[in-house]
């Protein structure tokens, strides 16, 4: 019995022990930011000061590249595939016969309505004499004018269906690989190839609407692809006159030169917009912003002591941001060490070279 009181007696002496010893420990951490005067210690910081700049407001986005025209090739007729005059991959001309459906019905058709035609062209002019001599009414002379026109029409009509068994290329560009062959029966659901315009290029892109006042036609940009390190030139053309509902952004539409062929459609494009240049621009380094839940925030020197500041910004870069309120010319903002910082806490700033 006695032993198991001794060691009840020592757990105790050890668990007391053991909480003064934290206790200690935990003063003597919070004694380490007080001076001997009891003071709270200042914090060593980095620190810039705050210069207005000229800054070429470029914005960042991403864009898609198609083609300047594009359209699926097909027969507007059914029938017989009779002959293909394009070659896969190949350069056609804007109006150069792409293939031939056969069309030997619609010229027999076409007889036909010729003959009926010519009939009909007869039977009114022996009631127009006829109307004439009074031997007939106006009526039986009419209904002979609207025969000849119903004949005429009939072969305008077969003239038009033929005219469609020889397909066109609607514009000049390239040709893809095609679907179909000699001696194969088409419709005018299935698809014969694509035929693209690359000479020129669009490059889709999306800005924010906050910048749609600063976006204007004819403003050129430049961009680049994946893959390459050249920049490509393109100057826009059209702007969406209206702002996405979904996204909050509106949809602008460049045109770019294509002449060596480099570019494909359907490659991702990253697009550096220009904006309006501003000459007292308030620039920080990134890692100065603290993003907080009702916006963005930094720490100013002010009298010795950190001090919170709200600040509204714009424009991103890799190595800055601009500041649009909140910060500026002359204030020192506080650029390490911000994570651990508080409103009134004494700094000891050490003022670095502004290189932004």
């Amino acid at each position: 019995m006695k032993i198991k009181y001794l060691v009840y007696a020592l757990l105790t002496i050890g668990i007391i022990g053991f909480i003064g010893y934290r206790i200690k420990e935990n003063k003597s951490k919070s004694g380490d930011s007080k001076d001997q005067s009891g003071n709270i210690k200042s914090m060593n910081v980095s620190g810039i000061i705050v210069e207005p700049q000229t800054f070429d407001n470029n914005l960042s986005l991403s864009g898609s590249i198609e083609a300047n025209e594009q359209v699926e090739i097909r027969s507007e007729v059914s029938g017989i595939v009779e002959r293909i005059y394009f070659e896969e991959g190949s350069s056609v001309s804007k109006g150069q016969v792409l293939f031939k459906v056969n069309d030997l019905e619609l010229r027999a058709q076409l007889r036909q309505a010729s003959t009926r035609e010519g009939l009909a062209s007869e039977n009114a002019r022996r009631a127009q004499l006829l109307l004439q001599k009074e031997a007939i009414s106006q009526e039986e002379y009419d209904l002979a004018r609207a025969d000849l026109k119903s004949a005429e029409a009939q072969t305008q009509l077969i003239q038009v269906q033929i005219a469609k068994t020889s397909v066109r290329a609607p514009f000049s560009g390239k040709i893809g690989l095609r679907s179909i062959s000699p001696g194969i029966y088409i419709t005018p659901s299935m698809l014969i190839a694509n035929l693209v315009n690359t000479s020129k290029l669009k490059i889709t892109f999306s800005i924010p609407e906050k910048y749609a006042t600063q976006i204007k036609k004819n403003t050129s940009l430049h961009f680049t692809v994946a893959g390459s390190n050249k920049k490509y030139s393109a100057m826009i053309y059209a702007i969406e006159p209206r702002v996405s509902v979904a996204t909050r952004t509106i949809q602008v539409r460049a045109l770019a030169e294509n002449k060596d062929g480099n570019l494909l459609p359907g490659l991702f494009a990253d697009v550096e917009m220009p904006l309006d240049i501003i000459k007292d621009a308030i620039l920080v380094p990134t890692e100065a912003i603290i993003p907080v839940q009702n916006g963005k925030k930094v720490f100013i020197s002010s009298g010795g002591k950190a001090k919170q500041v709200m600040v509204e910004t714009a424009t991103r870069t890799d190595a800055s941001i601009l500041v649009l309120s909140g910060l500026k010319a002359g204030d020192t903002l506080l650029t390490s060490g911000i994570m651990s910082l508080k409103n009134d806490v004494p700094v000891k700033v050490t003022v670095a070279k502004n290189n932004i």
